[in-house]
Formats: C-alpha cells, structure tokens, sequence
C-alpha cells in the first residue's frame, strides 16, 4: 500500500492551493476527486471569468458562528498574495467593481495556475475516484477509495459543500466531520436566489426581468447592489449578498430608490408637474414597468390630485417594501453553503481537529462563509496556504 504526508480530499481552490504549500515543505501530497478533473467550481464561477479575490477582503466579509475563526488566516494570506501569484503566472485581469477582481480570459487560467504549483513540488492527483471508507491507525489514516487504498500521516478535507450539486458537490465533509464526533452547524443554502409565493409571482409576472440598484435589509444587514425579478422570485447581487443571512419565514425591507426622498421629491413635482401621472413621474427613478406595478392601486391620475397621505403611503412602498420570500433556489442555485464543521473544533491558525490529530477541515467546508464578490475564493486561499504550513 503506497503512502504519502498527506492525502488531500477535494481537488478545488482551497485543496490545491493546501497541496501546493504542503508540497512546497517537502510533504509527499496526493489529492483525491470524485471529478474528472481540478477546480470544477473555478471553471464556472464569475461567468467562467473566475472573480479570484477581492481587494477589501476582511474579517467583516464573512459569516460564522464565530466571527474571529477566520482572522488569523486571512492575516495570514491576503489578496496581495494570492494577486502577486496571479501575475507571476502572467495572468491578465481586470477590477469589474467593488475590489472584485476578474480574469480577462477564462478561469481555466486560474486552474492551470493551481494545477502547475502543485505540480512544480510533486503533488499527484487521482481523480474520478469515490473515497469508499477511512480508518483511523495510531500513525494517520488509511483511506480506501473505488481505484486503490493509500496510508497517510495528515488528512485534509477540502470536499466543500452541497451548493451547485450538478457539479459534483456533496455534503461528504460532513459525513467525515460526523465518523470523527465533530459538531455541524447547519448546512443552508446561501448567495441564492429567494422565490415568491404562487401569489405574489403571478402578481409580479410582469417584472420578470426587470433591473434595479436597490438598498436591501434583513434585521441590521444593509446592502446596496442590483436587484432582478425573476419569473421565480428576486435575484441580483443584493439578494444575493441579503440572502446569506435570510432563514426561512423572515421578511426582507427594500428600498427601491436609493439616495433620495421620494415623498420630498413628489411634493415637488405636483406643483411643478400637476399633470403629470404618479407612474411617468416615478419612471425618472426606475423601470416604467415597475413605477406602473407601484401605483397600480392609486386611483388619482394626476400629481395634483394625490394628497401628502396617498403620497407618503406611495413613498413609504418605495423606501421600505417589506416582503417575505417563500424560500429560496436551494443548493442547486446556491453560489456557496453557509454552515458546516463547527469552528471550535478546529485551530483558526492550522485548521487541525483539536480532538483528532492529523485531521484538518479547509475551505467551503467549514462554517466560514464569505460575501459575494470574490471573498470566498479569498477564504479557500487563506485556509488552504494555513493548513498547508502545518500539514
């Protein structure tokens, strides 16, 4: 049975970029995939361009249980770093907004990138192979898979979670988490998309497709991005950022139009524009499909007949719509999980189980779950380079 210093499950961003720093230390590496192939979720992630990391990373773009888990690694591999291996490889790119920084070509560029460090330091790969079962000896583990059985001294689990499961993805992390008695906080889908009632979709049909820059709030969390109707409900990046921290039965508050008061600014306009009907004025500040879904129930035809009640109730939809999603797209549309391994089972400087010694869980994985815009490939950077210092 051939053996190796460590034997790395999950061949993704955060499993190779683990194998590569282990490597680089002279460990003998192996990373296993029940894929055809290294990096899946890189190759299609932002729109197969790969949004690689975000140039305001930071504690404070992250969800957890344990809001600190995540600093020290993060101190530890920043986006200089991982920027500064990008263009050692002469990877071209490009900021689209906000710090997300982008391939100008594929993210095949990214994978190929990957791919080559851990293979400048010996890192081999196995993949198409199902990992079948793994025994713990007092010396590390044997792991039996569906093409051989290996020995290892350190074992990593990079597998993920269940978001985007046509690419393979699978709750298998927690499975392994659950053999050795470590804690799971609960999976949930996350950076999704929400949906309707049957209802309310029929009620906004006609808003499906339909763009709009929108602050978005759930209790205290405030986003300000692009909104989309959907034939199924609301995407865009503010859903998508707001529905990390949505749970199932919570409202959602939108403000529509950002940056103004439309009660202030209505006011005005009925006495400089009394004829003017409340869905033509409201199109100035959004879709005319939307302005007319607005004021679809206001029975006055002009700005001169709406008194200041029928204009600060208008206003008051505008600023602070409150909905209540039905769900959400679930894991089949869910960019990344939040939840997993439950943080204090784990060192926030190596990622080593404290209760099993030789055992580390990186990357998605773990109940670390980063803000739209790069930062979760930043997370899977971070813990991987963390764990591959000490595996």
């Amino acid at each position: 049975m051939n053996a190796y210093d460590v034997i790395i499950i999950g061949a993704g961003a955060a499993g190779m970029m683990c194998g590569a720093n282990a490597g680089a230390r002279g460990r003998s590496v192996l990373l296993i995939d029940s894929a055809v192939s290294a990096g899946e979720k890189i190759r299609i992630s932002g729109g197969g361009r790969c949004n690689f990391t975000n140039l305001h990373c930071g504690p404070e773009n992250f969800v957890s249980q344990n809001k600190h888990f995540c600093k020290s690694a993060l101190a530890s591999y920043t986006p200089d770093n991982f920027i500064k291996l990008v263009k050692k490889y002469k990877i071209k790119f490009h900021e689209k907004e906000k710090g997300q920084l982008f391939c100008d070509e594929s993210a095949n560029k990214i994978i190929g990138m990957l791919r080559s460090e851990c293979q400048k330091v010996g890192n081999q790969f196995k993949f198409e192979t199902d990992v079948l079962d793994i025994k713990k000896e007092d010396t590390g583990f044997i792991i039996t898979t569906s093409k051989a059985s290996w020995r290892c001294a350190k074992l990593v689990i990079a597998t993920g979670g269940p978001s985007i499961p046509k690419m393979g993805a699978t709750g298998y992390g927690y499975k392994v988490a659950k053999q050795f008695g470590l804690s799971i906080i609960e999976p949930i889908p996350a950076l999704v998309p929400l949906t309707f009632t049957d209802g309310f979709k029929a009620d906004l049909k006609e808003l499906s497709g339909t763009s709009i820059n929108v602050f978005v709030k759930h209790g205290k969390t405030v986003f300000e991005d692009a909104l989309l109707f959907t034939h199924r409900g609301l995407s865009g990046p503010a859903i998508l950022q707001i529905s990390t921290y949505w749970q199932a039965g919570d409202d959602i508050m939108i403000n529509l139009v950002t940056h103004t008061d439309m009660f202030a600014r209505l006011k005005q306009a009925r006495t400089e524009n009394p004829k003017q009907s409340p869905a033509v004025f409201l199109s100035q500040f959004m879709p005319r499909n939307l302005a007319d879904y607005l004021t679809k129930n206001i029975s006055q035809k002009r700005l001169a007949d709406m008194s200041d009640k029928t204009i600060a109730a208008l206003s008051h939809n505008i600023h602070q719509w409150q909905m209540k999603p039905a769900g959400s797209e679930g894991f089949r549309k869910a960019e990344v999980t939040r939840g997993g391994v439950d943080t204090k089972e784990l060192s926030s400087k190596t990622f080593e189980v404290r209760s099993v010694p030789g055992l580390y869980f990186i990357g998605e994985v773990v109940d670390v779950t980063g803000h739209l815009g790069g930062h979760n490939f930043q997370w899977a950077w971070a813990s991987g380079f963390a764990c591959g210092a000490d595996c």
